[in-house]
């Protein structure tokens, strides 16, 4: 009786999202697919920091190409929105998702889903929009991505966890600016509708916070030299955490771990000076 009562708290401590045999994204790097558990939990909310603001644009690549991870099909859950009315312009963009949910022309196979984008407006106002090309490197069809923009930070956080409950959505990224406390309900509530429909909820913040969540990962992002990006893992629900250096493969379109170049071979002491012609 006592065992059945430790196991029945266990169940009811862990987090939304995690739950064991949860389905994942494998970044196909073994090291890191080996501390996530297989790889990034689908389902679950994860935290993507820039390690200061300086290093913003590293953390919203690193966001994208999360985002970006083929995921399997999945069949469609029920939609409610009941909240909608709140938000007409909002509204009616992710009710189109919601109708339209079919594969983008471009996309990859198991890439079918919709990527939507959520930006306080002074984020939109400093960083600017994301780019069409740019989008294309992370083999993310631009019209598979629809952004908002929110004026108010509750406005940004509840919109997201609408459109986490939309059928058409396979991945919702909100951006704040500042480290801010966001209160643990509304961290909840991103975690729990991400349960129910599958979806990563990827929150890109630009600078570290240390308040508590129950996100899944929590990531400090920040560039390296050479085009690369260093992602530390500071806080893994499911294993360890760790540090490494990665970058962008466009041909593979994805993360590998970073190739450093040769050193050069430094001039004999012994050679005489000669002078070029």
């Amino acid at each position: 009786m006592l065992e059945q009562l430790r196991q029945r708290l266990r169940a009811l401590e862990k987090p939304a999202g995690i739950a064991d045999g949860a389905a994942t994204l494998p970044l196909d790097i073994a090291a890191i697919d080996a501390a996530l558990g297989g790889g990034l939990a689908r389902g679950a909310l994860h935290e993507i920091a820039a390690a200061s603001e300086a290093h913003l644009p590293a953390a919203t690549g690193f966001t994208l190409g999360l985002a970006a991870l083929p995921s399997p099909h999945q069949s469609p859950s029920s939609f409610r929105g009941a909240g909608f009315a709140r938000e007409p312009g909002i509204q009616k963009q992710i009710q189109k998702l919601h109708l339209d949910s079919g594969p983008a022309p471009s996309a990859r196979p198991g890439m079918t889903k919709h990527i939507l984008w959520l930006a306080e407006d002074m984020a939109l106002a400093e960083s600017g929009a994301p780019y069409g090309p740019g989008l294309d490197a992370f083999g993310l069809a631009p019209e598979r991505l629809l952004t908002v923009a929110a004026a108010h930070r509750c406005d940004l956080l509840w919109a997201m966890e609408e459109a986490l409950r939309c059928r058409a959505v396979g991945a919702v990224i909100g951006e704040v600016r500042d480290s801010a406390v966001i209160t643990m309900t509304p961290l909840r509530r991103l975690s729990l509708a991400a349960a129910e429909s599958g979806a990563l909820a990827l929150l890109l913040r630009a600078s570290p916070a240390d308040d508590a969540s129950p996100a899944a990962t929590r990531w400090i992002v920040g560039a390296a030299p050479n085009d690369c990006l260093a992602a530390q893992l500071v806080r893994n629900r499911r294993g360890p955490v760790g540090s490494w250096i990665l970058e962008w493969s466009d041909s593979d379109e994805r993360f590998l771990f970073a190739t450093h170049a040769q050193p050069v071979a430094a001039p004999a002491l012994d050679r005489p000076h000669r002078k070029v012609a």
